[in-house]
């Protein structure tokens, strides 16, 4: 699989969709051009402009101005009920998962976090996408399961003192700070190495092809070229004057997009969906997945850690760039919008009444407040 650098420059001829998904074998970079966004509303097609450099223009839409070509999810939905039982669902299989067995400690510290609750939108994402194209949820479940593992393991290693250097996490003491660091870091690799026996000791009514295609589609978003890639860039790139929209666009795109993007596909894949619906949902998932982490970064300046169940705040702290920081509040809440409408055009298509769930997902992501 490749990836394109930060540095990379996209031919001026290609079109805006092939600049945001290229094939599907690369991870997307949305940014290999240059957002300028206006304070009204414009036409909702993407605006080209073939000089020096590319440039997409960003409509401007709020709860209120619905897109006539969009998805809506149907009335009769109740979102709330539907992450209830899913989360409950998901939450007995993570317990049931990882036993208090020996070492004693690092069991107790993989449970510490990785039951520690939160919004459990990876593996939400995993079950929506496998239900959609015709699967089952006990099919997704072990995929679902193991993308919340390598979730909860990133959050572990990214609030090391080597890392972020966080206190707290979902409302509680980081891991480091409860077990040790030495204890930390080695019960992330133990639910990293155990997210992928998981998977493929655990899933059911899924051929072994479709297994050993999410076992590969997992550790590629996980490795040197996806969320770990990401990280080291993140590290990096602290304290910069210099750092662009560009390169934070790669940060987040490899360090949070990847692995929600990974969670949707893998559900698509073993779920029964054939090529050309795997890739929409994965088209989806690329602009759920940078929208959630634009999101984040302006929860982190408008929010208190007692709202975010964690240290608010931090980024600034660490001087790290941010698209607050760089577009504004208000310019990041238009590209969070535009994020979103790209994510419900995929849905086109597909059974509406299949979709509700994934469109409600994509507006918990956009509105949520913590």
């Amino acid at each position: 699989m490749s990836i394109v650098t930060p540095m990379t420059t996209c031919p001026q001829t290609k079109s805006i969709n092939n600049l945001l998904f290229s094939n599907r074998s690369s991870f997307i970079h949305p940014h290999q051009f240059n957002l300028h966004f206006f304070s009204t509303p414009i036409n909702t097609k993407p605006l080209i402009s073939h000089s020096s450099s590319l440039s997409i223009s960003a409509t401007i839409l709020t709860k209120e101005q619905k897109d006539d070509t969009a998805p809506a999810a149907a009335p009769a939905f109740d979102f709330k009920q539907y992450m209830l039982e899913k989360g409950k669902s998901v939450n007995q299989a993570l317990d049931n998962a990882i036993v208090l067995r020996e070492p004693l400690k690092l069991h107790e510290s993989m449970r510490y976090s990785l039951l520690a609750g939160g919004k459990r939108v990876r593996p939400l994402l995993c079950i929506a996408a496998c239900e959609l194209v015709g699967g089952s949820q006990s099919t997704a479940m072990p995929a679902a399961c193991a993308a919340e593992m390598i979730h909860t393991m990133s959050l572990i290693h990214d609030d090391l003192p080597c890392m972020d250097n966080d206190d707290l996490r979902r409302g509680k003491p980081t891991n480091h700070k409860k077990f040790g660091e030495d204890v930390a870091v080695l019960a992330g690799d133990a639910l990293l190495s155990f997210a992928f026996e998981h998977i493929v000791m655990a899933t059911i009514g899924a051929s072994p092809e479709r297994i050993i295609r999410v076992v590969g589609e997992l550790a590629k978003c996980i490795g040197s070229e996806g969320l770990v890639g990401g990280q080291v860039v993140d590290i990096c790139s602290e304290g910069m004057a210099e750092v662009g929209l560009e390169q934070l666009e790669y940060i987040h795109v490899h360090k949070t997009a990847v692995l929600l993007e990974a969670a949707v596909v893998m559900g698509a894949i073993l779920g029964g969906g054939d090529d050309e619906q795997v890739e929409k949902l994965r088209r989806f998932a690329r602009c759920i997945g940078l929208l959630f982490q634009v999101v984040d970064d302006i929860l982190d300046v408008t929010k208190s850690s007692e709202e975010l169940g964690k240290t608010a705040g931090k980024d600034l702290m660490a001087d790290k760039t941010t698209y607050p920081k760089l577009l504004g509040i208000e310019k990041s809440r238009e590209m969070a919008e535009k994020l979103k409408k790209e994510a419900l055009e995929q849905l086109l298509g597909f059974d509406p009444l299949k979709t509700a769930p994934l469109i409600a997902l994509a507006d918990y992501i956009a509105y949520r407040n913590n």
